[in-house]
């Protein structure tokens, strides 16, 4: 069996001081005013012995692990895509690695997920949770954890989060619709009961309550934020009697709004002649499509680095049990080419 290679072996090696030769292989020999003759003498040396350093022995040793935990629930929606770029960079610029778990919108992996961020001394997890329960994220915050939700959180229950107005976003793009002549306005909404979801719909409904118009259950479709859910319902909706037929649509996610793009093809359905569409969710390739869509944005870049400011906060004040504010970054209509005004 190969030997283990440990600092003393590189220190044996080239006869110099233990904490000399850690100081180097943790990135300390600058300042510590070590030679470059020494530097180099020393990383050569670690590279001949194929060292590799014990970073679970350098955690306990030290209570931390550099590493901060990030769980979110669907890593090939654009959405959480790029709040896990933006959470990357900025750890990585302050001197943090980062773990990431992809739940699958499963409740069962997402609590897996936090037990191995747990065993893996993470110094602080920041979580999209499902939206389906809260226990297991308490939990970790009773053990004094830092913890920070992101995009979701929970009405009522003291755990810090960072999301975005969705009531208001959803809202205004309502209004919108409805100031361009839209009455029989169809919503596709996401995971039933998540915050998101939840505020998403009643910004919906509230802009039609806002102007008279009745608000008809058969027209809010649904259940998850993927691109099946839109293409199924969307192929639904279009379905019904031309007494009924809607001239609108709000999807509550990017996912959906492809979904309903591949249905409305198949059925040779224009936009926005023949139907009006915003999505919730902005992203490049939305305005580079044929018809480039009018979207919510929720700015993915300050929420990740505005979660990792209050992450970074409660592990400096130590205070992750007491921590329990949330913050709603505001959304902005992005209006492109996707609505028809309609008399």
């Amino acid at each position: 069996m190969r030997k283990n290679v440990t600092i003393k072996s590189v220190a044996d090696e080239l006869g110099l001081n233990l904490s000399t030769v850690s100081r180097v292989l943790n990135g300390y020999g600058e300042k510590y005013r070590i030679s470059v003759k020494t530097i180099e003498a020393v990383n050569q040396m670690a590279e001949k012995l194929n060292y590799v350093p014990n970073n679970i022995a350098k955690s306990l040793r030290l209570k931390r692990s550099s590493t901060i935990g990030l769980v979110v629930p669907d890593i090939s929606n654009p959405w959480f895509s790029t709040i896990a770029l933006e959470v990357e960079k900025k750890c990585r610029k302050n001197g943090y690695n980062i773990l990431l778990c992809n739940s699958g919108e499963d409740v069962k992996t997402e609590k897996r997920s936090i037990a191995l961020l747990q065993n893996w001394m993470a110094d602080g997890i920041i979580v999209a949770p499902t939206g389906i329960e809260y226990k297991h994220l308490v939990s970790v915050k009773k053990k004094g954890i830092p913890l920070v939700l992101i995009d979701r959180f929970f009405e009522n229950i003291e755990l810090p989060f960072v999301s975005t107005n969705d009531y208001n976003g959803a809202l205004e793009a309502n209004e919108y619709l409805i100031k361009n002549g839209h009455k029989r306005i169809a919503c596709i909404q996401g995971i039933v009961n998540t915050s998101a979801n939840i505020q998403r719909v009643n910004g919906y409904k509230r802009a039609l309550m806002n102007h008279g118009i009745d608000v008809l259950p058969e027209l809010i479709v649904g259940s998850d934020f993927s691109f099946q859910n839109g293409y199924h319902h969307t192929k639904q909706l279009v379905k019904k009697s031309a007494k009924n037929k809607i001239t609108a649509v709000f999807s509550t996610g990017n996912q959906i709004s492809l979904g309903v793009l591949k249905a409305l093809k198949e059925e040779n359905i224009k936009i926005p002649s023949d139907l009006s569409l915003v999505s919730f969710d902005d992203h490049n390739y939305l305005e580079l499509l044929y018809t480039p869509l009018t979207t919510v944005s929720h700015m993915n870049e300050s929420v990740g680095q505005k979660a990792l400011d209050i992450l970074f906060e409660i592990m400096a004040d130590n205070n992750a049990k007491e921590y329990s504010d949330g913050y709603l970054l505001p959304t902005q209509l992005v209006i492109r080419e996707s609505v028809k005004a309609i008399s």
